[in-house]
């Protein structure tokens, strides 16, 4: 049998490895927090420079990065402005999730179990996470694009809220 496998074949003494959901890019990165709106979050991600669409669900407003290769980074950078405000970043990798807390741009600990973090969220988390809805296809999604740094500003110190 030996006689079959390459003269280079080694096994690994460490397969954890194998079930970190591999190095490919996460198809979905979702970034929750505590957040009561979505404006502010949005407004946040572009003092961050976070390219992303945020919506409000019944848990706090949830951000979605455009860049989905830099996402440990996007919540290291939002939960830094954030201060101490915990945030999750949660990831979709090779049909993996991974689900990290982040505080004041440093995560906390290790993974926690995404069954956890999931289990009394909102429909809608799971149907981002599984892709089955794009982000953008939501009721009351903000963008970032076009948001100047001065009206995200503005927007967070609420001198940018519509006059009634």
């Amino acid at each position: 049998m030996s006689e079959d496998l390459p003269d280079d074949f080694e096994v690994p003494d460490d397969l954890s490895s194998l079930l970190d959901g591999g190095t490919e890019e996460p198809s979905v990165v979702l970034i929750l927090t505590p957040v009561a709106a979505a404006a502010p979050l949005a407004a946040t991600c572009v003092l961050a420079k976070v390219d992303a669409d945020v919506v409000l669900t019944e848990v706090g407003a949830v951000a979605a990065p455009r860049d989905r290769t830099a996402a440990r980074a996007s919540a290291a950078v939002v939960s830094q402005l954030l201060r101490q405000v915990p945030i999750v970043l949660l990831e979709r990798r090779e049909g993996q999730i991974t689900a990290t807390r982040w505080v004041g741009g440093a995560q906390q600990g290790e993974n926690l179990p995404p069954g956890l973090v999931l289990s009394d969220a909102p429909a809608v988390l799971e149907d981002l996470l599984l892709g089955s809805v794009e982000i953008g296809s939501l009721e009351g999604v903000v963008s970032t694009d076009g948001l100047s740094r001065w009206k995200a500003l503005r927007m967070i110190t609420g001198s940018g809220k519509p006059k009634k």
